[in-house]
Formats: structure tokens, C-alpha cells, sequence
């Protein structure tokens, strides 16, 4: 018998859990009553707390989602220059996904786009990120206009994303913060060029 657990502490415990056994099975392979098994709950309990087995994914998408953006809003907030902040975003990005790779994968390993709902909610997740890099880019790039900032700042978010699915079907090599330092390096040179257009 489960344990009995406040709310909202519950309710935490019962989306890591779900990360967990999504990320392993997918979407349409996982059962509410597996993930009630590895919860220790009965499947009830889990209704309790979310609608569906839809509504719990969704769910877990916007919360990891928003812990990448945390992650690297956190780290850039706090570097000293824009180069830094570069160097701070990238770090935290490739950070996320070393130490939480079952919510990488759950974000942005193939099975969300599958579906038309969850793939929207998966663009609607990228494009937060590009609001976060772009703030870098206007702060640093005089000439260039929003709409350039904006395509620059998702152009680096796919290039992270497209990074990340590959380092780790690498598995993890080389370190994150050598692949970190590596894009950095790539983007900032880049970076510097955006608004020298001849």
C-alpha cells in the first residue's frame, strides 16, 4: 500500500514516475495501470489527479519543457556578458539533457511529434526556448531586426535539439561540457557575424 502523500507532493511524484515508463514505452505502448504499478498507487489515484493518460502526458511535456527554459534562463541570467550568457545556455542545455535524459527524450525524441496535439505543444515548448535566445541576440546584435533575431534564435535551438538527439544515441560522448564548449564556440562565431551583411 502507497504510502500517503500530500497533493501536490503526489502529484509530483506520480509525473517523474510517468516520465519514466513514457519515456521507456512511448505514448501509445504505455498503460495507465503500469504507471500506477511503478507509482505504487491504483490507477484511481492517478485520476485523481489527471483527466486522461493524454492529459498526463501533456502535462509532463509542459513541465519538462519548462524546466529546460528555467535551466538555461537561470544560467544566462547570471553570466556577466553576452558571450557568457552564450557559453551559460548552452551549458545548461546539454546539463538538462545529461541529468535528465528520460525528459529529453519525452520532449524531443520523435514520439511527441506523432501526434498533431503533442506536436504543437513540442513547437509551442521551442519556441519559448527561441524567446530565451533571442533576448540574448538583441541585447548583442545592433542592425538586425525581430524577425531576423527570431529565425537566428530558433536556428541555435534546432541546432541544440538536433545535437542533443544524436549525443545521445552517442551515449553522452564527449562530455556535455565539451559538447557544451564546442557549440558555444560555433554559435557565438556566427553570432558575431549576423549583422555584417555586405
Amino acid at each position: 500500500m502507497a504510502t500517503r502523500l500530500p497533493a501536490e507532493e503526489r502529484r509530483r511524484q506520480l509525473l517523474d514516475v510517468a516520465l519514466d515508463v513514457f519515456a521507456e514505452g512511448g505514448f501509445h505502448k504505455t498503460s495507465m495501470d503500469g504507471i500506477a504499478d511503478r507509482a505504487g498507487v491504483t490507477k484511481p489515484v492517478i485520476y485523481q489527479h489527471f483527466a486522461s493518460k493524454r492529459a498526463l502526458y501533456r502535462e509532463l511535456l509542459d513541465d519538462t519543457g519548462r524546466q529546460l527554459r528555467d535551466a538555461i534562463v537561470t544560467a544566462t541570467a547570471t553570466a556577466g556578458t553576452p558571450h557568457r550568457q552564450v557559453e551559460a545556455g548552452f551549458g545548461a542545455y546539454f546539463g538538462f539533457v545529461a541529468d535528465h535524459q528520460n525528459a529529453f527524450v519525452l520532449l524531443f525524441g520523435g514520439g511527441s511529434r506523432r501526434d498533431a496535439e503533442f506536436a504543437d505543444t513540442v513547437v509551442e515548448i521551442e519556441e519559448s526556448l527561441a524567446d530565451a535566445v533571442a533576448g540574448i541576440i538583441r541585447e548583442d546584435v545592433p542592425g538586425v531586426d525581430e524577425q531576423e533575431r527570431r529565425l537566428v534564435a530558433r536556428a541555435i535551438v534546432g541546432l541544440a535539439e538536433y545535437t542533443g538527439r544524436q549525443w545521445l544515441r552517442d551515449d553522452l560522448e564527449p562530455p556535455a561540457e565539451v559538447i557544451a564548449h564546442r557549440l558555444a564556440s560555433f554559435a557565438w562565431s556566427g553570432l558575431r557575424g549576423v549583422g555584417e551583411i555586405d
